[in-house]
């Protein structure tokens, strides 16, 4: 993945400010901001989410083995 410098950031936010204008450079930083925030909050619960089905079904599993193994056990006697 390829890195980005200093020098690459000051010559997107000099052409950012040429095309957008002073006047609404900050306007437009404080909504990506939002943007990114929302992102960041969407993608952390929808992990979450995952994480939550991921540990019930680990937890159902665990629970429903050692009754099948003792049912086993019971067959075999």
């Amino acid at each position: 993945m390829p890195s980005i410098g200093w020098l690459e950031i000051l010559i997107i936010v000099s052409i950012a400010i040429i095309v957008v204008g002073p006047k609404d450079f900050p306007f437009m930083l404080k909504k990506i901001g939002s943007w990114i925030g929302s992102a960041k909050r969407y993608v952390r619960d929808v992990q979450g989410q995952v994480s939550d089905l991921t540990n019930e079904t680990l937890s159902a599993d665990i629970e429903e083995e050692p009754k099948s193994e003792n049912q086993k056990k019971n067959k075999d006697e």
